[in-house]
């Protein structure tokens, strides 16, 4: 159990540490980062003090930067690798009726070359995972025609996923709706799994555990994936109402167990799985740095928690067909207080027990509000 604790890798997202916030607001903060490198460094410090962040996701062009190897090498010095390349079809006023959806082929051209430029990026960094996420859709019934918009999102695709690496992928997001609401184009965990089937194998899809309808069963949509050989992600937050990006585990820990419980069973929590699990979230309120801290914490316990589930007592409890029965053994392993194994884990390996003591404890935060001033902080593009 603890060689499989210790094999957990969480990816953190440059802009998390930016000025990110809600579409109404963002409230700056003093101290948070104003180039893609200061961003990498405070990973680097999460990584330092969890040893399990090792890797830092870049978003283009909020990350652009003239040298992309000079910046993944600034990142190996800091102890960190660059994860995934998110790309941003989203924030131009030509994507104002869609990007790769678009009806206009000069428009889809101008999105597609973005996305072929990210993979480019890619290979000047050594990043494994290309992320896409699309906002496009229609506001009302006729506005577009939804067969042809696949057609296109389809067409646009397979040009990006010709354009990797053999030892490149994409992952393939997808959002219920918002800003399109009447039609997503990607609105779905089966759209994005039908394209990535028609892709080919070095296409999987990433599941955003905020883009779902109130209610849904996300841990059997990890399920199926895992079994169609399709799950290549997580971007992994909390929301109450729709995408809120909070803290992994804030809002629903029970949820998050049970995301990880499904993953447990089919032996995919490690690096070997190939699993990508990644946070996606926009701290408005909170401290920056904390908060991530916090949530690769949460992601730990939930993995704890989920390989203390007595399988041979649940199967056996299955079988029998004993509904109360089965349903305690989950209830027992969720119950358990795994906080002072995950702290002697933290121990054994040389890392203090309590990482968000320690970073308070570490001075940084000091550090960074008074070096970080007479520059234009970064923020998340909105």
């Amino acid at each position: 159990m603890r060689a499989t604790l210790r094999d957990l890798r969480i990816e953190t997202p440059s802009w998390a540490y930016a000025n990110s916030g809600t579409r109404f607001m963002v409230f700056a903060q003093a101290g948070v980062p104003r180039t893609p490198q200061e961003k990498i460094a405070d990973a680097a410090v999460v990584h330092r003090l969890t040893g399990v962040a090792p890797a830092v996701a870049l978003h283009i062009p909020w990350d652009e930067v003239d040298d992309y190897a000079a910046l993944a090498a600034y990142a190996k010095e800091q102890g960190v690798e660059i994860g995934a390349i998110n790309s941003n079809v989203f924030q131009d006023d030509d994507y104002k009726l869609g990007s790769v959806t678009n009806a206009d082929p000069r428009i889809r051209r101008k999105a597609i070359d973005h996305l072929v430029h990210c993979v480019d990026v890619m290979d000047a960094t050594g990043s494994r995972d290309l992320k896409l996420w699309f906002s496009d859709g229609i506001n009302y019934p006729g506005q577009d025609n939804l067969r042809a918009r696949q057609d296109r999102l389809a067409e646009a695709l397979r040009e990006v996923y010709d354009r990797l690496g053999p030892h490149q992928r994409m992952l393939l997001e997808y959002k219920l709706f918002e800003p399109a609401f009447y039609a997503t184009d990607v609105p779905d965990w089966g759209t994005s799994f039908a394209h990535c089937v028609e892709l080919g194998p070095k296409a999987g899809v990433c599941i955003d555990t905020g883009h779902h309808a109130p209610g849904t069963n996300i841990e059997f949509i990890v399920a199926f994936l895992l079994r169609a050989g399709k799950l290549a992600a997580f971007d992994f937050n909390s929301r109450f109402y729709a995408d809120d990006d909070l803290m992994a585990g804030a809002a629903d820990p029970f949820q998050l167990f049970r995301i990880m419980h499904e993953l447990v069973l089919a032996n995919a929590t490690g690096t070997d799985a190939g699993i990508a699990f990644m946070l996606d979230q926009c701290h408005n309120l909170e401290a920056k740095i904390p908060a991530i801290i916090r949530s690769v914490l949460n992601i730990q316990e939930a993995q704890a928690k989920a390989l203390l589930v007595d399988s041979a007592a649940l199967e056996k409890a299955q079988e029998a067909g004993d509904v109360l029965a089965a349903n305690a053994v989950l209830m027992d392993a969720f119950s358990t207080d795994v906080r002072p194994l995950l702290r002697d884990l933290r121990a054994d390996v040389g890392l203090d027990p309590d990482p968000v003591e320690a970073y308070h404890r570490s001075g940084y935060q000091q550090q960074i509000v008074a070096e970080r001033v007479g520059g234009v902080q970064a923020g998340w593009g909105a």
